[in-house]
């Protein structure tokens, strides 16, 4: 009997998918080990890395795979007749990278379920409320367009807010937003080798002020909002606020709040720019290390958790989109909202870009240097020239060490 070390989330891996596999498997078992980033560093640092391993493909592959810490595994798919070429949706795309960047080149991981993170969940009866027209489900509002909404259908009560207008993705992935908002224009943050950055351009600087605009006008649960009810888990539900960026995976918790599911709505993502770019900044998945000791065994969980059971079984939970196109039909389309957000998804789907993440830098780095940028503008404590100034210098250093430890 061969052991897998299965080192994942156990609400995402659960125990009853570990005794499912155990049961239908003579040959193999898994030993399951709870996510410990922590833990993980320390047995690839001492050459006894786990055999299965949860990422986000969007964000850590490039590294992974530039530190020669993640196995190819084309091989494995090329023989698989669980996970087929041909049943593979892009979105899996983003566990590629070659000398061209992240999209192409070897596989070296598999998506678990995605989402298009920036598209807009809203609420009907705000949008009613405030006299405002509801998002079309397949014409993307600009940023501009989207913060004046969201600042519409803001309600104050002297200090207090009764009503947030729009929660615009903050705290995590901002890296991504910038970038996508930068794709939109035409523009990108990194050079052809992703060993440098430059948020001076005017397309970064476009899509920072307006990140600092949003804060300023605190319509959201942004750096100058204080009031720990504006978090999307607790005001959406409330009818609290108005629009979430979330992406469709946020339909999952929609699914468990009755009272506002006559009320919501799916729309696509905002656009800064002439180019309508839809991206995951995340893809949830598992990777293959180099040096995991049970290559053959871990592929055949791969197979088990990405598409058998489990992989149907998320599907249909509607927490996020599955990564293999057979599986499409198990998405909830049940109740009114789910087809109409099922259908934004179809809409939405054909603008899905991968975006280069560098290699040499971690997206919590890049995020805590975007959102320290953001909120000391915002609180007044820098100019915004300053502020893009410093972030740029920031960013450029953590590329510069993170290319030496490469």
């Amino acid at each position: 009997t061969t052991t897998v070390n299965v080192m994942y989330q156990s609400n995402e891996f659960t125990k009853a998918q570990v005794a499912a596999f155990n049961a239908a498997n003579s040959s193999i078992k898994i030993n399951f080990i709870e996510f410990d980033g922590t833990r993980l560093a320390a047995s690839v640092a001492a050459g006894n890395p786990p055999d299965f391993v949860r990422v986000l493909g969007a964000l850590d592959i490039p590294n992974l795979v530039t530190r020669g810490l993640a196995a190819n595994l084309d091989s494995y798919f090329a023989k698989s007749t669980v996970l087929q070429a041909s049943d593979l949706g892009d979105i899996t795309n983003v566990y590629r990278f070659s000398s061209q960047g992240q999209g192409t080149g070897p596989r070296y991981g598999m998506v678990k379920d995605w989402s298009q993170d920036l598209t807009l969940w809203y609420n009907k009866k705000l949008f009613d409320q405030a006299g405002v027209s509801y998002p079309s489900s397949t014409v993307p509002l600009t940023y501009d367009e989207l913060l004046d909404i969201g600042k519409r259908l803001t309600v104050r009560n002297g200090d207090k807010i009764d009503v947030y207008g729009l929660g615009a993705l903050w705290g995590s992935g901002m890296q991504g937003c910038i970038m996508q908002m930068v794709a939109q224009q035409g523009g990108s943050i990194f050079n052809d080798d992703l060993s440098k950055a430059d948020y001076t351009t005017p397309e970064a600087r476009k899509a920072l002020q307006w990140y600092v605009n949003w804060a300023i006008a605190k319509v959201g649960g942004g750096p100058l909002v204080t009031d720990a009810s504006s978090n999307s888990f607790t005001a959406f539900p409330a009818d609290r606020l108005a629009i979430q960026q979330f992406g469709f995976w946020f339909g999952g918790s929609i699914f468990g709040w009755d009272s506002i599911q006559d009320h919501v709505g799916l729309a696509p993502a905002p656009v800064m720019g002439s180019t309508h770019v839809s991206a995951c900044l995340s893809a949830a998945g598992a990777y293959i290390p180099a040096g995991a000791k049970n290559k053959d065994a871990a592929w055949k969980v791969m197979e088990y958790f990405m598409g058998g059971q489990p992989a149907i079984d998320r599907a249909k939970s509607g927490f996020g989109l599955p990564a293999l196109k057979s599986l499409y039909p198990d998405v909830p389309q049940g109740k009114p909202y789910q087809q109409q957000a099922y259908q934004t998804v179809q809409n939405e789907i054909p603008f899905l870009k991968t975006l280069k993440f560098s290699p040499y830098i971690s997206d919590n780095s890049a995020t805590t240097a975007i959102t320290n940028m953001v909120t000391g503008v915002a609180q007044g404590q820098t100019s915004f020239d300053d502020g893009v100034k410093n972030l740029n210098a920031t960013i450029n250093l953590l590329l510069q060490q993170g290319k030496e430890q490469a």
